[in-house]
């Protein structure tokens, strides 16, 4: 959301809440500190798999591991060293996609490498003015959405189906309800599953909505949410588990106390709210503890990646949810916490501080990335 994803939001830790004394019977996770080579922010992460990681954030800078963290490798794209990566699509080693923002209607670029970070090229510059380009998805290494707030009452949303050449897909969207947006959320105010589905989180208006498509963005539904909205507040981040199955987060930014979840079994059309997360301020990132990688997949078709050899046990870890948090008025605190049951019980996090994002390649290997360029290993 234009208005407000331009506020540095910071993200650290906070104390345990009645609801988090349950974690006493959950396995809780194991957090490794990592050194990413920068002291920049970072903002979005990607996992491809338990080895490949690519980050990225303010002043231009992208990181990125080959070795599941144990060395990170940083750099700074020419051109964009006053811009910030709000979002990041790894897909390889070699090949990765990064959304910037700036303060200029032309700052709003999609770059991709195909050479580990050595090279970039801009795929697509905006020159539609009010466009806000909050977060981006893919289906596979070619395929892929990018999804902008609302201008003039339509979404100028975009599509890739060959990995180079963006197109607008406005003309397929719903109408835009009266101020609706969606907020830069380290990426995850859209996610995609399978071949062709994708949700998109909105808020900024009367009602917070998902956006919702089967087709891969041929046809859009929109569905009404039970989370709160207005000018600072709506659904923030979506993550489903499966074509049905999903969460959904989100919040006031301006309230500290309106942190809120909501699930849907029916993929997204009804959405139902989940017990109140034990964490301050609104949800601003969340994330299933399961992946999938497009690793060497050139026809969009997903796959698990490294799945443990106890089937079962993974099994479990696709319910678990890790959220990290924003708080106002000073954006100087937030709390980190997880859930083994989609919402029926939350397990605060206070190691977790100073965090904006969270995304897992499976149960065993997921990144928390954050302020200062710090970057947190998380395994279950």
């Amino acid at each position: 959301m234009s208005k407000l994803s331009l506020v540095v939001f910071l993200i650290a830790a906070s104390a345990t809440s009645s609801v988090a004394q349950e974690h006493g019977q959950h396995h809780g996770p194991k957090l490794t500190p990592q050194q990413s080579g920068t002291t920049q922010l970072l903002i979005s992460v990607s996992p491809v798999n338990s080895r490949v990681v690519w980050a990225a954030g303010a002043g231009g800078t992208f990181v990125v591991t080959t070795d599941g963290g144990e060395n990170w490798k940083s750099g700074v794209v020419p051109g964009a060293e006053n811009d910030q990566f709000r979002d990041v699509q790894g897909v390889s080693d070699k090949v990765a996609y990064l959304m910037s923002i700036g303060n200029n209607t032309t700052d709003f670029r999609i770059y991709k490498t195909l050479d580990g970070g050595a090279n970039w090229t801009i795929e697509f510059t905006n020159e539609t003015v009010n466009a806000f380009y909050d977060c981006m998805a893919f289906w596979g290494p070619h395929r892929g959405l990018a999804h902008s707030d609302s201008v003039n009452g339509v979404f100028p949303d975009l599509r890739t189906t060959d990995g180079k050449n963006w197109e607008s897909i406005s003309a397929n969207m719903p109408p835009a309800l009266s101020g609706e947006a969606s907020f830069a959320a380290s990426g995850t105010c859209i996610t995609t599953e399978g071949e062709k589905n994708a949700w998109i989180a909105t808020g900024g208006a009367t009602v917070a909505r998902i956006l919702a498509t089967r087709d891969g963005g041929d046809t859009w539904n929109a569905y009404d949410t039970p989370l709160l909205s207005s000018p600072s507040a709506g659904g923030i981040s979506v993550a489903f588990r499966d074509h049905r199955n999903g969460i959904l987060g989100g919040g006031d930014l301006s309230s500290n106390t309106s942190a809120a979840t909501a699930t849907s079994n029916d993929g997204g059309q009804t959405w139902t709210l989940t017990n109140a997360p034990p964490v301050q301020g609104a949800i601003f990132c969340l994330a299933y503890v399961r992946g999938m990688t497009l690793d060497g997949d050139d026809d969009g078709h997903g796959h698990d990646g490294d799945r443990g050899r106890d089937g079962e046990r993974d099994r479990d870890f696709d319910r678990a949810v890790v959220i990290t948090t924003e708080t106002q008025p000073n954006f100087t605190s937030g709390e980190a916490a997880w859930t083994p049951d989609e919402g029926r019980t939350w397990i605060t996090m206070p190691e977790a501080s100073g965090y904006w994002a969270v995304a897992f390649a499976n149960p065993h290997a997921g990144w928390f990335v954050g302020n200062n360029g710090q970057i947190l290993k998380i395994s279950f």
